[in-house]
């Protein structure tokens, strides 16, 4: 990279214009990867050879690597400048997605996600400061809004975007497409940032802090994703990845609590208002993903839909966000974020009682209608919660405040795929099992859907295949419901942690009584 010899400050005319482009690529490239893989799943799992459960792996690897990687985004930009770091971030970013491409197993594919989490976590944080240093006082908004909208677009593009190319050019192109986005995104940023740094410092790291974190949270999540494979506890591997993620945990807490520059500010959680908000970020974000990942694996494996009209099904959900998000904002300033976040819940929890009514009969009209429904709830999430974890905030404890809670939306969202798709799966089983049970030659039913198949021209065989296939539908639609009547419950108990919380809700106002 060139040395730099001016500040970065603000641009003006065509410079700024194509530098608003280029940061705008790169938080698109990587908002993008969050979600084009996710109907793409079914597709990656039976080229690859595994489960729909196992290939969820490539979702959930991508999140932990970059909730981990975020933590040492203020170190890295004091150490070699926000331009620098951004730059190579976005490199190695087009770089990894070429490698998930090439990928020619899951455990190829796990690991090139993780490269690509690990450097995608620098870049969200990244381009909205610099979006905003490069932009006038007086223009700053546009620059908050132009960050805002490529946020909403990019999921919205995700599902439809991997979709299409699944079904058309191969699951493969769902990581070549970040190329040539990164290559132009890269070269805007050389062009506009030639020569100008950030001030670059010597500052501490805590090493053993983030190798904690690094421990824990991903022992954590190999036991979430294989748990259900190999029987949970009753497999050696799950119980050393339990005791080594509690352990690691505990010792994680010590040693943050303790440390003179902990890696993860935990002494944030004395804060009323910001254990209220994060609980209700992770909860809410957790849910909201798991349900991400659910409704496109059953709607392809279970209910015939290619993934481009999976990708076509989940869209909706950024409709009403992209429409309410420049009002939520001057909301805020009328009215009592715990209404916009209480609403926001309450939205969740009627979509998921909604998908609790889905039947093997379910029609895409049906599934977009809750799609819509919680994309309203979307639209009225964040920002009102952001207000209230960052609610009597000292100034100086912002930034801190917006990266832990930044690593408990990612983490939650990692973790809440990982629990979808085990509960479903586990769900399922039991449903199986049970339906098994009730199916037998001597059963009237049993017997009378049998003569009707025969009587259809379908041989003993190819009827009892029939009944399974019909079985295996049944059981698997039972198992959604659990899991969205559960999830409808959790969001519902939501509101009520959020009226928990106390005014002000403005960062750097006297803190609520704790």
């Amino acid at each position: 990279m060139p040395r730099a010899t001016k500040p970065v400050t603000t641009l003006s005319g065509t410079t700024l214009g194509v530098a608003a482009v280029g940061l705008s690529l790169a938080s698109f490239m990587q908002i993008l990867d969050q979600t084009i893989a996710n109907v793409s799943i079914p597709t990656i799992a039976g080229n690859l050879g595994v489960s729909p459960n196992q290939g969820t792996w490539v979702v959930t690897s991508f999140g932990v690597a970059t909730a981990i990687s975020l933590p040492l985004t203020g170190w890295l930009a004091d150490r070699i400048g926000q331009v620098r770091l951004l730059l190579w971030s976005a490199s190695l970013f087009v770089l990894a997605s070429v490698l998930c491409g090439m990928a020619s197993s899951l455990e190829m594919l796990v690991l090139a996600r993780i490269l690509q989490g690990a450097v995608a976590g620098p870049m969200i944080p990244l381009s909205q400061s610099m979006l905003v240093a490069i932009f006038p006082p007086q223009r700053r908004v546009l620059a908050l809004t132009l960050w805002s909208t490529v946020t909403i677009v990019a999921p919205i593009c995700g599902p439809l975007l991997g979709g299409w190319i699944s079904d058309n050019w191969g699951w493969p192109w769902i990581f070549f497409i970040n190329v040539p986005i990164g290559i132009v995104a890269v070269a805007m940023m050389l062009r506009c940032f030639r020569g100008r740094e950030t001030p670059v410092k010597s500052v501490p790291i805590d090493l053993t802090g983030l190798l904690l974190l690094a421990i824990w949270v991903g022992s954590l999540q190999l036991l979430l994703d294989i748990g259900n494979d190999v029987g949970w506890f009753q497999d050696q591997t799950v119980i050393w990845l339990a005791v080594t993620a509690f352990a690691g945990f505990c010792y994680f807490l010590v040693w943050e609590l303790t440390h003179a520059h902990p890696v993860v500010e935990l002494r944030l959680f004395a804060k009323r208002n910001f254990s209220v908000g994060v609980i209700a970020v992770g909860c809410g974000y957790g849910i909201f993903f798991g349900t991400a990942i659910l409704v496109p694996l059953w709607l392809q494996t279970q209910m015939g839909y290619s993934a481009a009209w999976a990708g076509l099904a989940a869209a909706p959900v950024s409709v009403f966000p992209l429409l309410l998000s420049r009002f939520v904002g001057p909301g805020l300033r009328r009215f009592d974020p715990r209404w916009f976040a209480s609403f926001a819940f309450i939205a969740f929890a009627f979509s998921s009682f909604m998908r609790a009514d889905f039947t093997t009969q379910t029609d895409f009209a049906a599934v977009v209608w809750a799609q819509l429904i919680t994309g309203l709830g979307i639209a009225m999430f964040m920002v009102p919660l952001q207000s209230v974890i960052l609610g009597g905030m000292n100034a100086n404890q912002v930034a801190s405040a917006a990266g832990l809670s930044s690593f408990i939306r990612v983490i939650g969202g990692s973790f809440g795929a990982s629990i979808a798709t085990s509960l479903w799966s586990r769900r399922d089983a039991i449903h199986h099992a049970q339906l098994a049970e009730a199916v037998s030659q001597w059963n009237p039913s049993t017997q009378s859907a049998l003569q009707t198949l025969g009587e259809r021209g379908l041989n003993e065989m190819q009827s009892n295949l029939v009944l399974e296939r019909l079985l295996g539908a049944q059981s698997s639609v039972m198992g959604v419901i659990d899991y969205f009547w559960l999830a409808g419950w959790v969001l519902l108990a939501m509101v009520l942690v959020v009226w928990l919380a106390r005014p002000p809700f403005d960062a750097g106002q006297a803190p609520a009584a704790e």
